[in-house]
C-alpha cells in the first residue's frame, strides 16, 4: 500500500504523475456538519500503479494542485463535481483537462447517472466491495482494508477510461464531452453569488414584500454559513426561513410567532439579526419586474402546448436511442418547455451537438415541418418531413 503522508513523499510522487498522459483522482470527505466539505482522503492512480494521499497528516498539497493545472495531463474523475469543488475551495482553482467518465458513460450510452460500482461492473466485468463505503474517513488510523477500498475508486477507473475514450473516439464524440466537461469546470458552478441563492429555494408567493426579505434571508444565512463553516440547515431551514419571510415580523414579539422557530434564536443573537436583515429588506422591496419574472419563473409552457411537450419528449426519445446517448443528457423537461416557448438562450438543447442530433429536429417540429407516423408494416415509428 502506497500511503503518502509527507511532504518529501508526495514531491516523489507528483514526479512520476507529472510523466503520465492521464491520471485518475478520487477523494473522501465529509461535510454533515460544515459548509466547506473536509477533505479527508485523496485517491490518485495511473496506468500501472495508484497512491492514496492523507490531507490529515498536514501533507502541502501545492505539488498536487500543480498537477491538476498540467494541462498536458488529462485527468479522470468519475462525478467529479464535488471532488473538483474541494480542489476549487482549497487551491483557488479548477483543474485543468478534465475527463469524467460518469458524462462519458452517457455520451455512450449508458444508463443516466451511472453510479462507479456499476460502471466497473458493465465495463471490467468486476462486482466492487461496497461493505466500506459509509466509513467515517476523518478517523485515523484507518486498517488496512479500508485504504484498499478507498484505492479501487481510481484503479478501476483506469480501465473505465480507455474503454469509454477508445468508444468515443470509434464513434467521433470526443468534442462531445468537451463540452460537457467545459461546463463542469466552469469556476461559476463553485463561486457561490449569495445574493442570488434565493432563486435556489421553492415557494409560491411573489410579493415585493415577501422575495425581499426571501432574498436578504438566504443571503445573511449565507453568508453566516460561510463565515462559520457551518451547514445553511443548523441556522435556519428553509421552511422556517420561508415561514419568517411570509410573517415579515418587525419586533421579536412578532417573531416569536413564526411557525417552528426555535426559542434559542429568537432569544439569541440570531433573532437581532433575523430583525435586522428584514428591516433592511423593508426598505429595499422588490422591483415589480422582477416579481413578475419570479411568478412566471421564465420557462412554463403555455397550457395550449403541454401536449406539443409530450410530442418533443417522444421525439427526444426517438433520436437519443438513435444516437445511442442518454436522453436526459440531451434535454430536460424544463428544455423541452424552452423549446415550446421559443426560449433558444435558456437551453443547451438547441447547441452544439445536442442540436445535430436533436435540437434541429425539435425546432423543424414546432414549426409544422416534421411529422412523427407509425408504419404498420415495418412496425416502427417514423419521422417524416412536410413541404412548406
Amino acid at each position: 500500500m502506497n500511503l503518502i503522508n509527507t511532504d518529501e513523499k508526495l514531491t516523489e510522487f507528483c514526479k512520476i504523475l507529472n510523466e503520465q498522459p492521464f491520471i485518475t483522482v478520487d477523494s473522501e470527505f465529509i461535510r454533515e456538519h460544515s459548509y466547506y466539505p473536509k477533505l479527508c482522503l485523496l485517491q490518485v492512480g495511473y496506468d500501472g500503479d495508484a497512491a492514496i494521499i492523507d490531507p490529515l497528516a498536514n501533507v502541502d498539497l501545492t505539488p498536487f494542485f500543480e498537477i491538476l493545472q498540467n494541462p498536458n495531463i488529462v485527468k479522470v474523475f468519475h462525478a467529479g463535481r464535488q471532488d473538483i469543488e474541494i480542489f476549487y475551495n482549497l487551491s483557488g482553482q479548477v483543474p485543468q483537462n478534465v475527463f469524467d467518465t460518469q458524462i462519458a458513460a452517457m455520451v455512450c450510452g449508458f444508463t443516466e447517472n451511472i453510479g462507479y460500482g456499476n460502471l466497473v461492473h458493465e465495463i471490467l466485468h468486476i462486482d466492487l466491495d461496497k461493505s466500506r463505503r459509509l466509513t467515517d474517513w476523518s478517523l485515523r488510523p484507518l486498517d488496512e482494508a479500508q485504504l484498499e477500498y478507498a484505492l479501487g475508486d481510481v484503479t478501476h477507473l483506469v480501465g473505465c477510461y480507455k474503454y469509454l475514450k477508445n468508444y468515443m473516439e470509434e464513434h467521433q464524440r470526443t468534442d462531445w464531452i468537451n463540452e460537457e466537461t467545459a461546463c463542469l469546470c466552469d469556476t461559476n458552478c463553485y463561486d457561490i453569488k449569495c445574493d442570488e441563492v434565493w432563486h435556489k429555494i421553492k415557494h409560491n408567493a411573489h410579493s415585493p414584500q415577501f422575495l425581499a426579505a426571501l432574498k436578504y434571508l438566504a443571503e445573511w444565512r449565507e453568508r453566516r454559513a460561510q463565515k462559520f463553516n457551518t451547514p445553511r440547515s443548523s441556522i435556519l431551514k428553509d421552511d422556517v426561513l420561508l415561514n419568517i419571510a411570509s410573517t415579515f415580523p418587525k419586533t421579536p414579539d412578532e417573531l416569536r410567532q413564526v411557525r417552528n422557530l426555535k426559542s434559542d434564536i429568537i432569544n439569541g443573537r440570531l433573532g437581532g439579526e433575523i430583525i435586522d436583515v428584514l428591516q433592511e429588506a423593508a426598505r429595499n422591496p422588490m422591483p415589480a419586474e422582477v416579481c413578475r419574472l419570479d411568478r412566471k419563473q421564465d420557462k412554463c409552457a403555455p397550457c395550449n402546448e403541454h401536449s406539443l411537450v409530450e410530442i418533443l419528449k417522444l421525439l427526444l426519445k426517438i433520436k437519443s436511442q438513435e444516437a445511442g446517448v442518454i436522453a436526459r443528457l440531451i434535454a430536460s423537461d424544463d428544455d423541452l418547455r424552452h423549446i415550446t416557448c421559443n426560449q433558444k438562450n435558456k437551453t443547451l438543447a438547441l447547441q452544439g451537438w445536442r442540436y445535430e442530433i436533436f435540437g434541429k429536429y425539435a425546432e423543424d417540429l414546432c414549426k409544422g415541418k416534421l411529422a412523427i407516423s407509425y408504419n404498420p408494416k415495418k412496425k416502427q415509428i417514423e419521422l417524416k418531413e412536410l413541404k412548406s
